[in-house]
């Protein structure tokens, strides 16, 4: 080996360390002084001889300070106090913008014990991303260990076993990137450490979407501006597009899902609202294909001006679709009768309750040619 090349590999030394160093875990202090919290609404005391504050369950009631939480693991013991919720918050930009892992503690051992749902624009979109939950078990009256580890676009949660997580998400979904940790829900934490960059070897780019190898979803589509519905009107013709409506184009996320929640939001003052889709279907034949169509709320189809399916997805009413009343693509089915050429898919979509949008599938793509 050259001087040269020993100089400069011993130049390289400092630098490589200081790639290699790790931030130092914080122990985060159970007091007051370190939290924001309305008043009467958390509790900080020695809990099963250890420090622990108790939260009453108050929206949102426990934000820690002075700490701006991008990646790394969280890591914390809890004892839920009640049948409900519990959730911690994690890039918490804001409440209308983060990330939220939580337990429906109820529900233990079952199906839906643990979620992952991010808030975009104050909406939670738990509706539109079923497949981010999974079963934990968990108890009550004892201490449960829970970590999320946090890189980049990927997190993983571990409930009670640290080598097997109990749920992988493979690219959170919120608009931040970055912010405040957070809990709420009636609930005993304890023993709660941060560990900023340290993600176990957790990659930061975003896991695959195995429906990008599917190309019989419709992903491209023009949206129109928003229409405010009119109290006690369920739907009007006179909501139809006319011929100078301005559209834009929207592209559908993971999973094929057009999100219109990212692009308008929701209803947080409770008006409804509906939006136009459109697409363009070239059929190089007469034929009728099926679509599958998930969609969250409400849905009128039309295939070159007529009316081909109209259908609500109304979560907590007898009407609503599996799974529980979320957009998926078993919410339903139904016949397109194209004509040889080009054939106008257009779709409304009115939105009542958390997010919306929709995602379609046409059932073959012989003879066809979509949108790209």
């Amino acid at each position: 080996m050259t001087k040269t090349a020993i100089g400069l590999l011993l130049c390289m030394l400092p630098l490589s360390g200081i790639a290699q160093k790790k931030k130092a875990a914080i122990t985060v202090p159970l007091q007051a002084a370190s939290w924001d919290f309305a008043p009467n609404t958390v509790e900080f005391f020695t809990y099963r001889s250890v420090p622990a504050m108790k939260i009453a369950g108050s929206k949102d009631s426990l934000v820690l300070k002075n700490l701006d939480f991008k990646d790394g693991t969280i890591e914390y013991d809890m004892e839920p106090l009640d049948p409900y919720f519990t959730s911690v918050y994690f890039r918490r930009g804001s409440r209308e913008e983060n990330e939220c892992f939580y337990f429906r503690t109820a529900a233990a051992g079952q199906e839906d014990a643990v979620q992952y749902a991010p808030f975009i624009a104050g909406v939670n979109l738990w509706d539109m991303l079923p497949q981010y939950q999974n079963a934990a078990w968990f108890e009550k009256d004892k201490w449960n260990h829970v970590k999320l580890v946090v890189s980049g676009h990927q997190l993983r949660v571990y409930v009670n076993d640290t080598l097997h997580p109990v749920l992988e998400v493979p690219r959170l979904e919120s608009n931040s990137r970055h912010g405040a940790i957070a809990f709420e829900g009636k609930v005993i934490i304890s023993n709660l450490v941060v560990k900023p960059d340290q993600a176990d070897g957790l990659s930061a780019q975003e896991g695959i979407d195995i429906t990008s190898n599917d190309p019989r979803y419709l992903r491209k589509w023009q949206i129109s501006p928003l229409i405010n519905m009119p109290e006690k009107i369920d739907f009007s013709a006179a909501f139809l597009p006319g011929k100078d409506t301005p559209w834009e184009t929207i592209w559908a996320e993971r999973r094929g899902l057009i999100n219109i929640t990212r692009k308008y939001g929701g209803t947080a003052t409770r008006t409804r609202r509906l939006a136009w889709l459109k697409t363009n279907i070239h059929a190089a034949t007469d034929q009728v294909r099926k679509m599958n169509l998930g969609f969250s709320d409400d849905v009128w189809v039309l295939l070159n001006g007529k009316y081909v399916y109209i259908d609500k997805n109304t979560y907590g009413s007898p009407i609503m679709k599996a799974p529980d009343g979320r957009c998926a693509l078993e919410n339903s089915s139904f016949s397109l009768p194209l004509k040889k050429g080009d054939n106008e898919l257009l779709i409304g979509i009115a939105n009542d309750f958390y997010g919306w949008g929709i995602i379609a599938q046409l059932d073959k793509l012989k003879d066809i040619t979509i949108e790209k």
